[in-house]
């Protein structure tokens, strides 16, 4: 083919090129007709499909059955699978996250005597991650800066324990206690974790119920451990709810040592450089450092992570 015949052709394309484009635009600026929406829903029809999915015959919450016989809770915890399933990039997170955050919430969880179930709480809670709410709750557990206060934590302009993951895991095992110890019940102790102790334990007394799957509550609390649930049988399941994750997908755990830190520093972005790291880095690591500097009262030791 000589170069005449070359463009020759070239320009027929181009042509080509220019009608199809200009077929789409008059077909996207004129109103569709009935012929085109009826051959657009076939379209649809026969190659999309949205599956509703069977619950599971039976599920427990931290040893407790849930009483799936009844409808009421039935359609909670259908509502709770469905949303969780198809919010298909929260749950995706939640679940590459949690390999690499429930290494180090599990025993904790397990050196307190708190059912392994609430790892799926701090889930719920802010899908493992140090978010922070329009109420003012912040880290992984959600604490209120007043709540985190009374379990231990430190929070103050410099340094806020919240957002160090184990030491926030060990407040919530202090508070998961506590509600416990009210309720006598581990699903009560949950949704506790969400309306108060002092709230939730008035509102029983109302309706002289102490179960929760038998209390009328506000819609919040009312899916709250119906949303724990969800990601427990999602997590344990994830195949069957069409979660496809390849082991190199999920995230590492951090590999990093400690610095024991007993002396005040005037500027950590100094102090990264002398390890060797940045300072975003060392703030990635070490979240909980709230300032560019940290002040050390005497007798105090802070543990500052470095990337190993």
């Amino acid at each position: 083919m000589n170069a005449r015949v070359y463009i020759i052709a070239a320009a027929i394309g181009l042509v080509s090129s220019v009608v199809v484009f200009g077929l789409f635009a008059f077909v996207y600026r004129t109103k569709p007709t009935k012929a085109d929406n009826d051959a657009y829903r076939q379209i649809i029809n026969g190659e999309y499909r949205i599956f509703a999915m069977p619950l599971p015959e039976k599920i427990d919450f931290a040893g407790e059955d849930v009483p799936l016989n009844r409808p009421d809770v039935r359609e909670s915890l259908d509502r709770e699978i469905l949303v969780n399933t198809y919010w298909h990039s929260n749950t995706l997170l939640a679940i590459k996250r949690a390999y690499r955050w429930f290494p180090i919430i599990e025993p904790i969880l397990k050196a307190n005597e708190i059912p392994d179930d609430f790892k799926y709480l701090a889930v719920i809670e802010s899908v493992l991650s140090n978010a922070s709410s329009p109420a003012g709750a912040k880290g992984f557990w959600q604490f209120l800066e007043e709540t985190g206060k009374g379990y231990g934590l430190q929070i103050d302009e410099q340094v806020d324990e919240r957002y160090d993951v184990a030491k926030s895991t060990y407040a919530a095992c202090h508070y998961l206690k506590d509600a416990y110890d009210i309720h006598g019940s581990w699903s009560m102790a949950a949704a506790s974790y969400n309306m108060g102790m002092g709230g939730l334990q008035k509102r029983a007394g109302q309706q002289y119920q102490n179960s929760y799957w038998d209390l009328l509550l506000s819609e919040e609390t009312a899916r709250y451990v119906y949303r724990i649930l969800a990601m427990k049988e999602i997590f344990n399941h994830a195949d069957q709810y069409g979660f496809v994750i390849r082991p190199a997908e999920l995230y590492e755990p951090l590999n990093y040592t400690t610095v024991q830190v007993n002396s005040s520093i005037s500027d950590l972005a100094v102090f990264a450089k002398e390890q060797g790291i940045s300072y975003k880095i060392l703030k990635w690591y070490n979240p909980w450092l709230r300032e560019s500097y940290l002040k050390v009262p005497q007798g105090v030791t802070y543990e500052i992570k470095i990337p190993a």
